[in-house]
């Protein structure tokens, strides 16, 4: 099975390179970018995280990209599909999700790569739906969601990797269907 790569107009969506491993570790590391994460990750972690990613790709040609300007062939995080490795309330599901180096934040590529990664979740899938998923706290995240055209279903959840201590515990839950993501005038373009 060949491994897709997904170009949008300003992002190419990739397999994952041995010299993203210290600009990843360096993201992961940041507690700006980890704030609606339990803790910020080590390097070890943060490229066990890529390994797993990588394979995931590599045994079903999508998963969550690596993401890099076109422009600049610069390295800037991950955006794409996962299916989680773990029980959530709506499981079996894929999500969508993102996570970009903090200078990168504002400028619309969370969204760019996310419509692409939907067009190819529906049309190249053919999901019936795709989650995301976020603490309520996490705003940018949430709004990312919601220029997707994502619906919060309204079922809030624990969840099942954060202690329930944990201010960040409490998850929102955004869905989109195959017909709502069709009935959405341009948006989904991509050269896949």
């Amino acid at each position: 099975m060949s491994v897709v790569e997904i170009e949008t107009k300003r992002l190419l969506l990739r397999q994952w390179k041995e010299e993203d491993l210290p600009v990843f570790a360096a993201i992961n590391a940041d507690s700006e970018v980890m704030k609606y994460y339990p803790s910020v990750l080590s390097a070890q972690e943060s490229n066990a995280l890529i390994a797993q990613f990588s394979s995931k790709i590599e045994e079903r040609s999508w998963g969550f990209w690596a993401v890099e300007l076109l422009n600049s062939k610069q390295f800037i995080g991950f955006i794409g599909l996962n299916e989680p490795g773990y029980t959530l309330p709506f499981s079996p599901c894929v999500e969508i999700g993102w996570r970009l180096a903090r200078a990168y934040w504002g400028k619309g590529y969370a969204t760019e790569g996310a419509q692409v990664s939907l067009n190819y979740a529906f049309s190249e899938l053919g999901l019936e739906q795709v989650y995301s998923f976020t603490s309520v706290l996490n705003k940018r995240s949430l709004a990312v969601m919601q220029r997707l055209g994502m619906i919060n279903v309204d079922t809030n959840f624990i969840h099942p990797l954060i202690a329930e201590t944990d201010p960040l515990c409490e998850h929102v839950l955004y869905k989109i269907t195959r017909s709502q993501w069709k009935d959405m005038k341009g948006i989904g373009e991509a050269k896949l």
